[in-house]
């Protein structure tokens, strides 16, 4: 198997993460304490909902709109979250102080259906409550990224039938996305672009995606892929801004003859992609993706200002 140079979660490496606290229902421990039950249905089945969120100046960017996703999930699945928002806020800030962070960092909050008293798939076996852990840790994406670029690969894994596992669930059942994962670094790229069932550029295996042609936007139509926070954000920023911006059907022809593609996620905010299948994407000038990273760098100063 090959290895891809980089992945859009590659972190500089910090020591400090070797002893961060961890949040485990309620108590805050060593990373090395931080452990949850084999009969635990996040383990056992991946039923659970998570987000990933980052902290800017000890404000927690596009809380919002991040709890209206994972809220939401929670009750399509009938999962009880067992706290309200402000109590989620209030066990994220407690496990950012035991590590003194504030800025620079990465959090992942992770709700199971908690433990089951039996090994088997029933919901209703799942009778302890819910399991709530939270990561907290010290995280600045590697600059090279954004030189760089990532390179993709198309893979024959795709995304999904709203009927089959709706892929708008930010879900812990994350195996499709793994084999997608598996496909593209064996292909030798660092991330997978797949599509939809219908054959349209859909998603990459870890973040949404976008290209921009002859100074227009353009990304799937969200209807099979992560509505991400970030990839709305963008589109918002594009329509306040005077960029073209279009959520539509478009197929590898597309993507391939683009001026521009980058990603978007919560981690890596908007990273720019070398290429595709082995084809360079435009001249390596990116002026459209670099207006679009310097408006969303200001819309979080404003979000975490105004909080």
């Amino acid at each position: 198997m090959m290895n891809s140079d980089n992945t859009t979660h590659d972190a500089e490496d910090d020591v400090r993460n070797r002893d961060i606290k961890i949040y485990v229902n309620g108590d805050i421990v060593h990373r090395d304490q931080a452990v949850v039950s084999v009969y635990d249905s996040g383990f056992m089945l991946g039923d659970g909902m998570w987000e990933g969120m980052r902290i800017y100046n000890g404000k927690w960017a596009f809380f919002s709109e991040h709890m209206d996703r994972f809220f939401s999930s929670c009750k399509a699945v009938s999962l009880d979250v067992g706290m309200d928002r402000a109590g989620i806020l209030a066990a994220l800030n407690r496990t950012a102080a035991a590590n003194g962070i504030t800025d620079d960092a990465h959090c992942r909050l992770m709700l199971t259906r908690g433990v089951k008293v039996k090994p088997f798939q029933h919901p209703s076996l799942s009778r302890s409550g819910p399991t709530l852990v939270i990561i907290v840790e010290h995280s600045k994406p590697v600059d090279r990224l954004q030189s760089r670029g990532i390179k993709l690969a198309t893979v024959p894994q795709v995304r999904g039938l709203p009927m089959s596992q709706d892929a708008k669930y930010n879900s812990h059942s994350k195996l499709n996305c793994v084999i997608a994962c598996l496909q593209a670094e064996q292909a030798g790229a660092d991330e997978a672009l797949m599509l939809d069932v219908h054959g349209f550029v859909n998603t990459t295996n870890a973040c949404n995606f976008f290209v921009v042609r002859k100074g227009a936007v353009w990304t799937s139509t969200g209807d099979y892929c992560m509505n991400g926070v970030t990839r709305q954000k963008v589109i918002d920023l594009c329509h306040t801004n005077g960029i073209e911006v279009f959520e539509r059907n478009f197929s590898l022809v597309d993507a391939y003859g683009a001026d521009e593609a980058f990603l978007t996620g919560t981690f890596g905010a908007q990273t720019p992609v070398a290429s595709i299948d082995g084809k360079e994407i435009g001249d390596g000038a990116r002026p459209v993706t670099l207006r679009i990273q310097a408006l969303y760098k200001e819309l979080i100063a404003q979000d975490v200002t105004g909080n």
